[in-house]
């Protein structure tokens, strides 16, 4: 069974403005698993240049070993894009863990990301391919062309569902991102589950976008949960209170921590007497399940739970 080393946490990605200094000195030690300055839609135009900059001193200065470090860079469309790839990971590549690509549409917008990317490791003595993309799915032309998309680069780690503009692009009713309050069920799962297929495919991981109403911690909890339930790993924290709902949310609860454990060392023994089903807590457990319930035991070591 592949160890807790192999899992990465994306439990809670932490939405940090690149044009708030502050926030930024905050990140690493929020709690959140990952932490991403934003250079994008949280940033005015007459500010995009100085968020770049307090984006390369926040990766330099402040020590990130607790907490992913990630920016996400303006669109491949904009005048932005370019020296946010140069200027970022020429200066502070070698503290980088990843960048996270808005407006994925399709493979070609990851593939432009990824070929400027190896220039700038390659300009700058990075070692090429060390750091990762995450492609945020938001458009209907993205959501058609998505299992594409999680083939296009070797870079990829993730898929973000990005729910703000994903609604504004298909034209939903709607204000408050996220929520898709007095719908009757899960607004999102058509969406998630789409992703969440073609992202397992090639073993990407699966991030929830934002759930703006920051008051409503219930709703914000089961926007996890039901999250959780399509196979994503995690989801957006766009103020510092959702980081903890959000990391025990997407980490098996340890009862169901113990009983994987369980489950996983029953099955080995069934099988060393030859057996391909066995019965644990009334249930029975075969290969299948076997499966499920080491991803969870590789999942609750690494988030300390077992």
């Amino acid at each position: 069974m592949g160890g807790a080393d192999d899992v990465t946490l994306r439990r809670s990605q932490l939405a940090t403005p690149g044009s708030d200094p502050k926030m930024i000195e905050r990140a690493p030690d929020s709690g959140a698993d990952e932490a991403f300055i934003d250079l994008e839609d949280s940033v005015a135009p007459s500010e995009k240049v100085e968020a770049r900059e307090n984006a390369i001193e926040g990766l330099i200065e402040y020590d990130w070993s607790d907490t992913r470090p990630c920016y996400r860079m303006n669109g491949v469309d904009t005048r932005w894009f370019y020296d946010d790839v140069i200027e970022v990971v020429g200066r502070a590549g070698e503290y980088l863990d990843t960048i996270m690509v808005p407006m994925a549409n399709n493979p070609e917008t990851v593939a432009t990301v990824d070929n400027l990317l190896t220039q700038v490791e390659e300009n700058n003595d990075l070692p090429v391919g060390d750091i990762g993309l995450q492609a945020q799915i938001e458009s209907p032309e993205a959501m058609t062309k998505v299992a594409d998309i999680a083939r296009a680069s070797d870079r990829l780690e993730s898929l973000v569902f990005g729910p703000g503009d994903y609604t504004a692009n298909v034209g939903a009713a709607g204000l408050t991102i996220g929520s898709g309050g007095g719908y009757p069920g899960h607004y999102w799962h058509y969406q998630l589950a789409r992703i969440a297929h073609a992202a397992k495919a090639q073993g990407l991981q699966v991030i929830d976008g934002p759930y703006a109403e920051i008051e409503d911690a219930e709703g914000f909890r089961d926007s996890c949960r039901w999250a959780s339930q399509l196979g994503c790993d995690g989801k957006w924290a766009i103020h510092p209170s959702q980081i903890e709902p959000a990391n025990e949310t997407f980490a098996p609860s340890p009862e169901a921590a113990e009983k994987a454990r369980r489950i996983v060392d029953a099955y080995a023994e069934a099988k060393e007497q030859g057996k391909g089903a066995v019965s644990v807590d009334g249930e029975m457990v075969d290969e299948a399940t076997d499966k499920m319930a080491r991803g969870i035991v590789a999942r609750a070591e690494q988030a300390g739970i077992l």
